[in-house]
């Protein structure tokens, strides 16, 4: 993706404005890094003084002098006056326009902004305008070869089983909650609070949290690995103690893999109650006529989320061979840099294939736990894919976002215009760009192979087998957190979530 630097400018006063001549500059560029590139840029004196006689030319015949009428002081007066803005509006035109050119010039795709400090330049008053940039670019590497693959694709069918095991899912989202002082057992309700301990340090403090008895307890940057067995059996007011384990990927190197002693403490047990499927409650639900019908939504959200994982088995293969023959370095500012927007994109893949909150929420959380070098491999694949689709001339369409969109309110019973809109006040558009783009790569990629299906043959999952919760037991700087409630889930459409209680409420 390459990066232009546009003025401001509309069609209107382009047409008005008159033609200027190009900018003459000279550009050296070194190579630091694969990703990186050092651009010093100079300006010969005769354009800075061109670019100082065109910004007073513009200014003398409306500028105010004390004791002269408009326009009408002399012009040395003015360019004394008026020296210190004339030079710094000319040394942010010759700073726009060079990049510019330098970005058109270059041999070399852009993939972030210029870094530089524009208060250390300064517009010297004799001699030549020299300054210089970094600005992190596409590796270059030769394009794997990516036609005629040997592909096989792995095929799931879902069953009646798997439509009752979700059904029972979606219905324990509106079981009624009853406090009890029964012992807990796995899949009922725990309120509980956390404290964290490294050593004679309190590292951080989990207010009460909701969560359902599971096997394990996944947070944003650790595991509980034993929380059932821990927790199993606890009442109401139970103080229990265990450990929980930081993840290999911390930011935080030496914490990486270290065990935290946890203190979790029972607000309450509360056990659920499943709803009975009348027609009131079909018709709350999400104004479903029977249960067959519900059903058949059930198994469109099974089928998309079967089909995920197909294209993602596919994706991986096709990465595979891919990457065996293209190497590159990629630097770890980049690296840490992408980590959110990485993350938000899958995120988006999840939405619109109609995972649910829970599931979302453990991808999340095993993702941050080794971020780092998921992202390294994520970028990898971005920047090869990136390359086939320039040089295929593939991209997104305007109707390609438009059903991408429409997809993610569909499972998130919201409207298209709010969906976009969230997308593009939390600057996620371009992340459905790169989803839509990569997916159209790999069907690409996938047309022109051998591909033999394999049916799979589905463990079945262990149920109440993880939960996960939205809490880092190791705070860091920069800590990206997606709080659950953001999540878009397969909640039928009736449901109520956060997105349509706002929208109750205009």
């Amino acid at each position: 993706m390459s990066t232009s630097f546009d003025t401001d400018s509309t069609p209107a006063e382009d047409a008005a404005a008159p033609v200027k001549d190009p900018l003459q500059l000279n550009m050296e560029v070194s190579k630091p890094h694969a990703c990186l590139r050092e651009v010093v840029v100079t300006i010969p004196r005769g354009e800075v003084d061109r670019y100082m006689k065109d910004a007073y030319d513009e200014l003398v015949p409306e500028a105010q002098v004390p004791g002269f009428r408009a326009g009408r002081a002399p012009r040395k007066l003015v360019e004394k006056q008026f020296r210190d803005r004339i030079e710094d509006r000319v040394k942010g035109s010759l700073l726009m326009d060079s990049l510019a050119k330098v970005t058109e010039d270059a041999e070399f795709s852009a993939i972030g902004e210029p870094d530089f400090d524009y208060e250390s330049i300064e517009l010297p008053e004799k001699g030549e305008f020299k300054y210089q940039f970094s600005i992190e670019v596409r590796p270059e590497f030769e394009t794997p070869d990516w036609k005629k693959l040997e592909l096989k694709k792995p095929v799931e069918t879902t069953s009646e089983e798997d439509v009752d095991a979700a059904l029972q899912r979606v219905l324990s989202r509106y079981a009624s909650l009853e406090a009890s002082d029964a012992p807990a057992e796995l899949g009922d309700r725990l309120l509980i609070t956390a404290k964290f301990v490294d050593g004679d340090k309190t590292i951080s403090e989990m207010d009460e949290e909701r969560v359902t008895l599971a096997n394990r307890l996944s947070l944003s940057d650790a595991v509980c690995e034993n929380f059932g067995e821990l927790m199993k059996d606890c009442k109401e007011g139970d103080v229990v103690t265990g450990k929980v384990k930081l993840g290999e990927g911390h930011a935080n190197e030496e914490m990486q893999g270290k065990e935290i002693d946890a203190t979790f403490t029972v607000v309450e047990v509360l056990k659920e109650q499943l709803p009975e499927l009348t027609s009131e409650f079909l018709d709350e639900l999400g104004e479903f006529e029977s249960e067959d019908e519900l059903r058949e939504f059930v198994r469109g959200s099974l089928e998309r989320q079967a089909n995920f994982r197909t294209e993602q088995a596919m994706r991986g293969s096709i990465i595979e061979k891919l990457l065996a023959s293209a190497d590159f370095e990629l630097p770890p500012t980049l690296v840490r840099r992408q980590m959110k927007r990485e993350l938000d994109r899958k995120v988006l893949e999840f939405r619109r294939s109609g995972f649910d909150d829970d599931m979302i929420r453990r991808f999340v959380n095993a993702s941050k736990q080794n971020m780092q070098q998921g992202t390294e491999s994520s970028l990898r694949e971005h920047f090869i894919l990136e390359q086939i689709a320039d040089e295929e001339k593939i991209d997104a369409e305007p109707q390609e976002y438009e059903t991408e969109i429409q997809l993610i309110a569909e499972q998130s019973d919201s409207s298209p215009r709010r969906v976009r809109a969230r997308l593009e006040k939390t600057g996620q558009m371009d992340a459905l760009r790169n989803q839509i783009v990569e997916r159209k790569v790999i069907e690409l990629i996938s047309e022109a192979a051998t591909v033999t299906e394999e049916p799979v043959e589905k463990e079945a999952e262990e149920k109440n087998e993880e939960f996960a919760i939205d809490h880092e037991v190791l705070p860091t700087k920069d800590h990206d957190a997606i709080p659950a409630a953001k999540y878009d889930d397969n909640t039928p459409k009736g449901a109520e979530t956060e997105e349509k209680q706002e929208k109750d409420k205009d």
